[in-house]
């Protein structure tokens, strides 16, 4: 099984060089991505609309790919992380978040992250491999609530302009009409804002976009996101400017807060002026302590005069609510090596 290459993951046009590799007309790749996406199969053998020659000559150099979770944690929130094969010997991890009428899922494009960020307990593990768009779209198909999904973040481990053509791939799959058929309204892509692979993404998809920036601060955002030096974030933020997020697509800002940080009205204002002309809205996230790390989180009080001050200033400013804390599942917690403990 190990030799076999995975279908999932295959775009159409890549299912039509499949089909011809192994002797079944064009349509062929039609009837494959309705069988792996719409249907969901597990096998190639259920794919019974084609022939039995076919499914043979198909089964001798491919898999449909899918893998189950090797663990579940469900938090007391219901929040539920499940924890995957991965890359380079490091599993990840997939964070599914209900939420009323809404039931989200937060996704892994890397095992690792080579971003390195300071509060980030993704990046203090290192890099260990991109995964293949099997393995991204694997966690959607895969996770029990997949057919309750309203809504894909990439916001799991990993940075995912490090892996755009598989995180490209993977959009594709889920919002193409012989894929999943999703609006691209009901997928975020996450980044820290490498600039080409960004403008790439801006122009080729129109999910939603949101941008990790932290301090409005060049040096200090570089003191916790290396990145800065390299991205600097006055050059992500007028790129951004140029494109249109008032209607189809949506950009939002990510603000960990941390005490004595990033925290005071200084922040705030320099934050509203870096902002100033991009149609965009803020969540201010609270800080979950992480081994080594010696950010500590502001308390509440703090973060709503933050929230309240941009919202003066014209900038739309939201406190998102914490989940999964207590199975290492919050924002910044994956690691992707401990044992979840299980339900």
């Amino acid at each position: 099984m190990d030799s076999l290459k995975p279908l999932i993951g295959l775009t159409l046009e890549r299912l039509q060089d499949v089909a011809a590799e192994c002797g079944m007309p064009r349509f062929a790749a039609g009837q494959m991505a309705k069988w792996l996406y719409d249907k969901r199969v597990t096998t190639i053998d259920d794919m019974t609309n084609l022939s039995k020659t076919a499914r043979k000559k198909l089964g001798e150099r491919y898999c449909v790919g899918r893998e189950d979770p090797k663990m579940r944690a469900v938090s007391v929130d219901g929040t539920a992380k499940y924890l995957f094969e991965g890359a380079g010997g490091r599993d990840i991890e997939a964070v599914m978040i209900p939420d009323r009428d809404r039931a989200t899922l937060c996704i892994s494009s890397q095992a690792g992250c080579k971003m390195n960020c300071y509060f980030c307990m993704t990046g203090k593990q290192g890099w260990h491999g991109n995964l293949s768009a099997a393995q991204i779209i694997n966690q959607v198909l895969s996770v029990p609530e997949s057919a309750q999904l309203t809504n894909i973040v990439f916001m799991g481990m990993g940075e995912p302009m490090d892996n755009l053509d598989a995180v490209l791939d993977t959009i594709k799959i889920l919002t193409a009409p012989w894929g999943l058929a999703w609006s691209p309204k009901r997928i975020t892509v996450s980044s820290i804002g490498k600039l080409k692979e960004l403008k790439v993404l801006l122009d080729t998809t129109k999910v939603h976009i949101a941008i990790s920036v932290h301090s409005p601060f060049s040096e200090e955002r570089g003191r916790l996101m290396p990145v800065e030096k390299a991205y600097p974030v006055k050059e992500v933020i007028g790129l951004l400017r140029g494109y249109d997020f008032a209607h189809q697509r949506r950009l939002s800002v990510e603000y960990i807060m941390w005490h004595g940080v990033n925290s005071d009205m200084r922040h705030a204002d320099a934050l509203a002026r870096l902002l100033h002309g991009a149609d965009c809205r803020v969540n201010l996230i609270r800080f979950h302590a992480i081994p080594g790390v010696e950010l500590k989180p502001c308390a509440e009080q703090v973060m709503v005069q933050f929230r309240d001050r941009l919202n003066d200033l014209g900038i739309t400013a939201t406190i998102r609510a914490s989940r999964g804390e207590d199975i290492m599942a919050a924002c910044g917690m994956l690691a992707g090596k401990a044992k979840p403990k299980q339900e």
